[in-house]
């Protein structure tokens, strides 16, 4: 990955260890995940639209903080920070944000946990026309190939909406069936606005 994208992951690690350390419950987890990469059927369902352009798998790895109770007025999240490893090598990413622990039934069962952050990409951006004038052929189909096989973002900072459904095997591990999304929101970026979308599995520990 490039340097700026192992330096944003540093820093967002760094950041939630340092968040943990102020938390008086001692409830910190660490995941790993596999995910598809840019999977478009659940992003077309929700209406949140989905690229399909890229390939391969995602490994997620990720550290949340307990509870922060002094957020009581948020519904105490936990705060997490991750990142996101492209096995072509193409849109890898960062990202940290909130997210909340919610009970079915009785603790220790299964429960979901909706998520909201702000990532960065080391992916496209923008894209160059395939249709501008003067072009060698060669530059027209190097860009005609990127058109179609690479998400062209609007923007390298991003929006990441996120929903897990877990179940608590142990007091120490759980496993989540999870949805990660990542957009500009026409917020970040006045445009296009392709998003990826990633569904996997992630084991989680906490310590």
């Amino acid at each position: 990955m490039k340097t700026t994208l192992l330096a944003a992951a540093a820093s967002l690690l760094l950041g939630g260890a340092a968040l943990a350390a102020a938390t008086p419950v001692l409830a910190d987890e660490a995941f790993v995940g596999v995910y598809k990469h840019d999977v478009t059927f659940i992003g077309h369902a929700v209406g949140l639209g989905a690229a399909g352009r890229e390939d391969g798998v995602d490994v997620h790895l990720g550290y949340r903080t307990s509870k922060l109770e002094n957020l009581r007025w948020l519904g105490k999240p936990q705060v997490h920070a991750m990142v996101s490893i492209n096995s072509k090598n193409t849109s890898n990413f960062v990202a940290a944000g909130f997210d909340w622990k919610i009970d079915l039934g009785q603790p220790g069962g299964f429960y979901l946990r909706p998520g909201m952050g702000l990532a960065y990409t080391d992916g496209k951006a923008s894209l160059p026309p395939a249709n501008a004038p003067n072009l060698s052929a060669d530059e027209r189909a190097r860009r005609t190939y990127l058109y179609y096989h690479r998400i062209e973002f609007g923007s390298k900072v991003l929006f990441e909406p996120e929903l897990a459904l877990g179940y608590q095997v142990s007091d120490k591990v759980s496993v989540e069936l999870s949805y990660t999304h990542l957009s500009n929101g026409q917020i970040f970026h006045q445009g296009k606005n392709q998003g990826l979308d990633d569904a996997g599995v992630r084991l989680v520990y906490a310590f």
